[in-house]
C-alpha cells in the first residue's frame, strides 16, 4: 500500500490544529507550578507532600490541626504515632477512642481529640512526644496528612564563672559560661551588645557544655545566651566575676580619639593650603608668560635695494674734440 502524501494545504491545516494544543499544554503546566508555588508561600511550614513541622517547648500544650472535610469525618479518621504507627486515637461512627497507654504510656491522660474537626491536642508535652504523627482515613485507608512534632526541653539558665588562673589574674580575665543537661539543637553564645563574639552548637545530649571568653577588662555589655529555634535563656556578665574597666582608661580613650582626629585634620588642612598655594603660583606664572607672548608684534621684513654711486673718475662723458688752428 502506497504511503499517502499530504499536500501543502493539508500540512498547514495539521500544523494549525497542533499548535493550539501544545500552547494550552504549556499554559496548564505553568499555572500548575504557579499554584504549587503560591501554596508553599501561603503555608510556609507545610511541606511538598503535606507534612507540617511543629515545634514546642516542653510543658506547653500543642494542637495539630487537620482541616478535614465532612466526608472525611464521616469515613472516620485515625491518629498514629512513630515509625511503628502505633494507634493513639480515632474517630469512628462519631465515637472517639483514645489509646493513650500506647506505645509506652507516654501520652497518659494528655490526649484530647475534637470529634467535630479531628484536631488532636497534646497537653503538658515532653521530649518523648517528639516524632511523626499520621492521620489516616479509616474507610479508604488513605493517608490524609502528617505532622513532625519537635518538643524542646526547657533551657537552663547559664552559669558564668571566673576561670582565670592566679598567675594571669593581673592581666586578662577568662570567664566561662556553662549550661547543664542540654539536649540537641542547642547553641551557647557570647554577645557584646548585639554583636556575636563566639558560639558553639550542641548536636547531642551532654551533661555540661561551656564556652569561654577572654577579656582585658569588663563592662556591662557582655551576655551569655543559650537558645534553640524557639526559645532562649540569657545571663548578663556582672562586674563581680571579673575586674571592671577603669574609668580613667575610658576617659583617656575618649580624650585621645578627638585629639588624634584634630591632629589629622590640621595636617590635612595644611597640606590642602600648600597644594593650593603651589597651584596658584604656577597658574599666575603661566598667565604672565601667556600675556608676554600676546604683547609681542611681529612685522614682515622689507628689504630695500641700496644704490651704489660710481666715482667721478669713472664717469664717462661725451667729449667733442675740435681742431686747433696754429698761427
Amino acid at each position: 500500500m502506497a504511503k499517502r502524501k499530504y499536500t501543502a494545504s493539508e500540512r498547514v491545516y495539521v500544523k494549525r490544529r497542533t499548535l493550539p494544543s501544545v500552547f494550552f499544554f504549556f499554559v496548564f503546566i505553568f499555572f500548575f507550578f504557579f499554584w504549587c508555588f503560591m501554596e508553599v508561600l501561603a503555608n510556609p511550614r507545610k511541606g511538598v507532600f503535606g507534612c507540617v513541622s511543629v515545634s514546642v517547648t516542653e510543658g506547653d500544650s500543642v494542637t495539630l490541626f487537620v482541616n478535614l472535610t465532612e466526608t472525611q469525618m464521616k469515613d472516620g479518621i485515625s491518629w498514629k504515632f512513630g515509625a511503628q504507627e502505633s494507634l493513639i486515637a480515632e474517630i469512628k461512627s462519631e465515637s472517639i477512642t483514645i489509646s493513650d497507654d500506647k506505645p509506652d504510656k507516654r501520652f497518659k491522660n494528655r490526649l484530647q481529640l475534637n470529634k467535630h474537626t479531628g484536631d488532636l491536642t497534646i497537653t503538658n508535652t515532653s521530649v518523648t512526644n517528639t516524632g511523626l504523627y499520621q492521620v489516616t482515613n479509616i474507610k479508604t485507608n488513605q493517608q490524609l496528612t502528617t505532622f513532625t512534632l519537635t518538643v524542646y526541653a526547657r533551657l537552663p539558665v547559664p552559669v558564668i564563672t571566673n576561670s582565670s588562673s592566679s598567675s594571669s589574674s593581673g592581666s586578662k580575665c577568662v570567664v566561662l559560661c556553662s549550661v547543664m543537661n542540654v539536649s540537641h539543637d542547642v547553641s551557647v553564645s557570647w554577645y557584646k551588645g548585639k554583636s556575636l563574639l563566639s558560639s558553639i552548637s550542641v548536636s547531642e545530649h551532654r551533661d555540661i557544655s561551656s564556652i569561654s571568653l577572654h577579656l582585658e577588662c569588663l563592662d556591662d555589655s557582655y551576655t551569655c545566651v543559650v537558645n534553640t529555634s524557639i526559645t532562649n535563656q540569657t545571663q548578663h556578665l556582672n562586674t563581680d566575676v571579673c575586674h571592671k574597666c577603669s574609668v580613667i582608661t575610658g576617659l583617656t580613650f575618649s580624650r585621645s580619639v578627638p585629639l588624634s582626629c584634630a591632629v589629622v585634620g590640621s595636617v590635612m588642612i595644611v597640606a590642602a593650603l600648600l597644594i593650593f598655594c603651589i597651584y596658584r603660583k604656577r597658574r599666575q606664572r603661566d598667565q604672565h608668560v601667556h600675556t608676554s607672548e600676546q604683547e609681542i608684534t611681529y612685522a614682515e621684513p622689507t628689504f630695500c635695494k641700496r644704490q651704489t654711486h660710481k666715482p667721478i673718475s669713472a664717469v664717462e662723458y661725451d667729449m667733442v674734440y675740435a681742431g686747433v688752428m696754429t698761427r
